[in-house]
């Protein structure tokens, strides 16, 4: 189904170096806020303790927090709303010294007086297996992002793998430039959404790879600027209604889902509209950037044509018993 016709090819690589100011001023913002506020490890990743308690009216967190100070298990403990003002979480970064202390009979004894309430859920994660879990997902990203050189090489040749790495680089450090600047928890939801990104943002760059490719293959002549303006502006009503319609979905899981999955919806929001813009405006000016070539792409293809070439008539020479 056709939404978008075009009369004429728009110029995107003419619009290629003012984007790529924009993206370098927005990452380096990004590496900005990274080094100076640094990223708001959760407690899966930094280890402690979150109490989900729910009220069967709105949350005291005033005389909470004055309840909590009496014991020093609760020193530093954060205390926030959790999609709605009857439900409260507790984050400390603090544990219980011994398995045999039961931190819920601990909260209760704590919260004793502040009303009726009832303690829904109780995470405890140690240092230790917090910082495995961050090793190991720093690691899947780095595995994730090696993966996808690899197959975009293999797929097609170095110059769009370094291209589409550069741009899935600029999509995960703006998402983690957005997440340092609102101040959310960084946990496993946050990592599952960068992951997606990755994928979300290869998914899009791949299209208007295979695009340009076949641009590429159909006329020998053209100017690669010309070929990409082309391909992008062939796939940018795919591209339009994929990323609204996910972007409205997530949008929908970000205003009604709760706070449990805030995060998530959060990061990927910002892929999506990241992702979206560097398949256009990064991914295909780094491919021209990087040197690629369409006189020498048709050659190597003459030259891939004229191996299977020799190959068959090998192959037919041998079956004949001609040798």
């Amino acid at each position: 189904m056709e939404f978008f016709k075009y009369t004429k090819t728009f110029n995107f690589m003419g619009k290629s170096k003012l984007a790529m100011v924009l993206s370098i001023v927005l990452v380096l913002g990004s590496y900005v806020l990274l080094a100076t506020k640094g990223l708001n490890y959760g407690v899966d990743f930094a280890g402690g303790t979150v109490i989900q308690v729910k009220y069967d009216k709105n949350a005291p967190i005033d005389d909470m927090r004055e309840k909590l100070k009496s014991n020093k298990l609760f020193d530093g403990a954060s205390i926030t709303e959790f999609g709605s003002p009857d439900e409260v979480v507790i984050r400390m970064k603090s544990t219980t010294a011994s398995v045999t202390v039961d931190i819920g009979d601990v909260t209760r004894e704590a919260l004793s007086g502040t009303g009726k309430y009832e303690i829904r859920r109780v995470d405890i994660v140690g240092p230790k297996v917090g910082n495995e879990l961050r090793e190991k997902g720093i690691m899947s990203l780095i595995l994730a992002t090696i993966g996808i050189l690899i197959y975009v090489a293999f797929r097609f040749e170095w110059r769009f793998a370094v291209a589409s790495i550069f741009a899935l680089v600029h999509d995960v450090s703006i998402a983690l430039g957005a997440i340092t600047l609102v101040g959310l928890d960084v946990n496993l939801d946050v990592l599952a959404a960068l992951l997606t990104i990755l994928g979300y943002s290869l998914n899009d760059t791949i299209i208007v790879f295979d695009r340009i490719r076949e641009g590429v293959s159909e006329n020998r002549n053209s100017d690669l600027a010309d070929s990409i303006n082309e391909s992008v502006t062939r796939t940018l009503a795919r591209t339009t209604l994929t990323s609204l319609t996910t972007f409205f979905v997530v949008f929908t899981l970000f205003m009604f889902g709760g706070e449990i999955i805030h995060s998530f919806a959060f990061t990927l929001l910002v892929g999506i509209v990241v992702g979206t813009y560097s398949s256009i405006f990064v991914a295909s000016p780094i491919l021209k950037w990087f040197g690629f070539s369409v006189k020498n792409y048709h050659e190597k293809l003459a030259k891939k044509a004229q191996r299977e070439a020799e190959k068959e008539r090998m192959r037919a020479q041998y079956e004949s018993g001609v040798m």
